[in-house]
């Protein structure tokens, strides 16, 4: 048997960002809302149905969230186990949630006449979240934002004809403003989530690096907020690698180093506001799923709620927070602060494992449940002191087989049950010698 202390426990490499309290949380809420909630058809609305301005200013003009409370959003957060979140100060159509100095394009210039990134960033840090701005390097909104491939008049000549006379740059020198200026209005931000550069294609050349200078942004943003952790859609050296709608295999790793990572995973149809599509919400099993199988490969999760255009979360929304957060009062042990299991241990059929490097304790998420038995192997069946379910402490019997000459396996067996509405994803907790 291979001393615990001895065991590969992989760990990332280190980040300019702080990301210790990042790996120790591993649990967080997007929120993708702004002015195309009042079309309930996603977030990429005047995209999708190639609206001009004119035909897009009707949802600027009747933004009205009159029953927005943002400290119901907060709690609701908290309850359900997440330990920071993150909100569109702006997408990809440009409309600003905050008294930006450098647009009109703004909430405060809505009927409600709020800013409502203030209200919001205050009510989750009262719950104790950390908070993180979503910053879309894109706008359609701004006079001189050229044109590209996903740009609503993408198809349109006559508004392509007039390229000539836009300046990127002076759009890129509003984006920096309005960067610098929420991270000095709302210090400390602990995450800036940037989304996303362009690729050239046969009409429009590319909007990436240079375009963004985003070397440039990086150093202002360090300048401020020196252990601000920033992701990797600015295309320079993240702290943090996303994967979006999907959940790596294994750990993500860049010339074959780990690196910090997450996944982000829309629990509606689509990032934004969005009704008519009942088949596309996600369960709070499948979510609680994801959740497992990105900390079982060293990563976080991160879980998007879209509110309605009168700033209220539906219930479909509502119920989901509600069960993972049963479920995660009961087993934030096998997520807060846990990774990959050791390397050495093979994991049972039907199982994800997460290890607690600080405990040295194993949890084996039980994804599909396997009836009274469940075989463990090698190098984690010698290495078992203890097992118990972590949703109420009950003991399960560990039988060690090389009493029967078969020095690799052993078997944990539980008594059929019935287990409690909340325990969607049974856990069981092994002690380890």
């Amino acid at each position: 048997m291979i001393p615990l202390s001895d065991l590969t426990v992989l760990k990332p490499k280190r980040t300019v960002a702080d990301t210790d309290w990042f790996q120790q949380d591993r649990f967080g809420l997007f929120i993708h809302w702004g002015i195309y909630a009042g079309a309930a058809y996603g977030e990429w609305v005047k995209h999708t149905w190639t609206l001009t301005h004119d035909q897009y200013e009707p949802y600027f003009r009747h933004f009205e969230p009159d029953l927005y409370a943002p400290e119901q959003w907060a709690k609701a957060a908290k309850d359900a186990g997440m330990r920071y979140f993150m909100v569109t100060s702006k997408h990809h159509d440009g409309f600003c949630l905050w008294d930006s100095d450098f647009t009109d394009y703004k909430s405060t210039n809505t009927p409600l006449g709020l800013d409502l990134l203030t209200p919001m960033v205050d009510a989750f840090r009262r719950e104790g979240l950390r908070v993180g701005l979503y910053h879309s390097l894109v706008d359609w909104h701004h006079p001189d934002y050229t044109m590209d491939s996903v740009h609503p008049m993408r198809d349109v000549p006559e508004y392509a004809a007039l390229d000539a006379q836009r300046d990127l740059s002076r759009y890129v020198d509003t984006l920096h403003n309005q960067v610098e200026e929420l991270l000095r209005r709302y210090d400390p931000v602990d995450i800036l989530w940037f989304d996303f550069s362009v690729k050239a294609d046969g009409k429009y050349g590319p909007k990436g690096k240079e375009e963004w200078r985003s070397e440039e942004l990086l150093r202002k943003i360090r300048a401020i907020r020196p252990s601000i952790i920033v992701n990797e859609r600015m295309e320079c050296v993240p702290d943090v690698v996303s994967a979006e709608q999907w959940i790596p295999d294994e750990w993500v790793t860049e010339g074959g180093e780990p690196v910090v990572w997450e996944s982000c995973y829309a629990a509606s149809p689509k990032w934004g506001y969005h009704v008519g599509n009942v088949e596309g919400w996600r369960t709070p099993q499948e979510v609680i799923q994801l959740l497992v199988k990105a900390v079982s490969n060293g990563g976080n999760f991160v879980l998007n709620i879209a509110p309605n255009a009168r700033g209220e979360l539906d219930a479909p929304t509502y119920n989901i927070l509600s069960r993972v957060g049963a479920w995660m009062r009961l087993h934030n042990q096998s997520i807060y602060g846990c990774t990959k299991a050791p390397l050495e241990f093979d994991c049972p059929e039907g199982c994800r494992m997460t290890y607690n490097p600080q405990t040295q304790r194993l949890y084996l998420h039980l994804m599909n449940w396997p009836g009274s038995t469940l075989f463990v192997r090698g190098e984690l069946a010698q290495h078992i002191e203890y097992a118990r379910f972590l949703h109420d402490h009950s003991r399960i019997e560990f039988y060690d087989t090389i009493a029967l000459n078969d020095f690799d396996s052993a078997f944990l067996e539980f008594r059929p049950r019935v287990l409690p509405e909340e325990v969607i994803v049974p856990v069981i907790e092994i002690f380890l010698k």
